[in-house]
């Protein structure tokens, strides 16, 4: 027991470490408000053009050789997970941040962040939302976000590290890439494809109400 509680602190410290790298920026990287701001400018302020962009440049980019060793030995964290799967952690929470960002939310909410933490879960978001009272496909609003309790917070994360820890089991970290599908997709520092899109298109979901 001891160290399925070791592997839940370890999950929830190199989550809060990407995220608030994130959208504080980090090395070469810029903040995701920063993100969202350049592709809404691209797109002429359309939130579900701009965002789909947004995703679209992470496929295609996502696989080139140094895109995730850009960070070099920026992203470290105390603990046993390896640096280049909290990169893949950080890249992946920037752009989920930036869709919430794009949608006008504020990422340094506690509650938007968890709303990002379930959509690092990809198709199983669905579910998770669902169970704490939220449709996934309704546009969420400041309003709508305010009124999500700290006890639905609370259940939200449970659920989350609950899909983790299942995973990802006591055997330590080199079967943390099997957790969820960002890392799942890592190959020779790359992206696989599918799964980042899913991750993608399930943010707009969440943040932007668009199936």
């Amino acid at each position: 027991m001891k160290e399925d509680l070791l592997d839940e602190e370890i999950i929830s410290k190199t989550l809060d470490f990407a995220y608030n790298s994130s959208i504080e920026g980090m090395g070469v990287f810029s903040s995701a408000e920063d993100l969202a701001r350049e592709y809404l400018k691209e797109n002429n302020n359309d939130k579900i053009k701009a965002a789909e962009s947004l995703v679209n440049w992470q496929i295609a980019k996502a696989g080139t050789s140094g895109f995730v060793t850009g960070l070099g030995g920026i992203l470290t964290l105390p603990v046993t997970l390896p640096a280049n799967l909290t990169s893949v952690l950080f890249i992946q929470l920037r752009m989920i941040a930036a869709i919430a960002a794009i949608a006008g939310l504020d990422v340094k909410s506690d509650k938007v962040k968890t709303l990002a933490y379930s959509c690092l879960t990809g198709s199983s978001a669905v579910e998770i939302l669902k169970q704490v009272g939220i449709t996934i496909g309704t546009k969420l609003t400041h309003v709508m976000i305010r009124k999500i309790s700290i006890e639905t917070i609370k259940q939200i994360n449970k659920a989350v590290g609950f899909r983790l820890l299942t995973k990802f089991g006591t055997t330590g970290a080199i079967n943390f890439g099997k957790a969820v599908p960002i890392f799942g997709g890592v190959i020779s520092g790359g992206f696989d494809a599918v799964t980042t899109k899913t991750i993608g298109d399930i943010s707009i979901e969440v943040f932007l109400g668009e199936g």
